[in-house]
């Protein structure tokens, strides 16, 4: 059987106001934050090492677009 894990509940946070679509370099920024939180909680080895993978391969994709445009 799986282990389920248990993330704490993510601090409130500005929400874009309804029916605006939330821009892609945000949600980006907001999923760094996250993988980032979840790296600093997470007891399995294997997962923060997942986690930290996702967030470099974001974090690089976020630095060329500000960057670049």
């Amino acid at each position: 059987m799986g282990q389920v894990l248990q993330f704490r509940l993510p601090q409130n946070r500005e929400v874009a106001p309804v029916g605006l679509a939330l821009d892609l370099l945000s949600a980006v920024d907001f999923a760094l934050r996250d993988l980032t939180d979840i790296g600093n909680h997470v007891t399995l080895e294997a997962v923060r090492e997942q986690a930290a993978a996702c967030r470099e391969m974001l974090e690089a994709a976020y630095l060329a677009e500000c960057e670049h445009g």
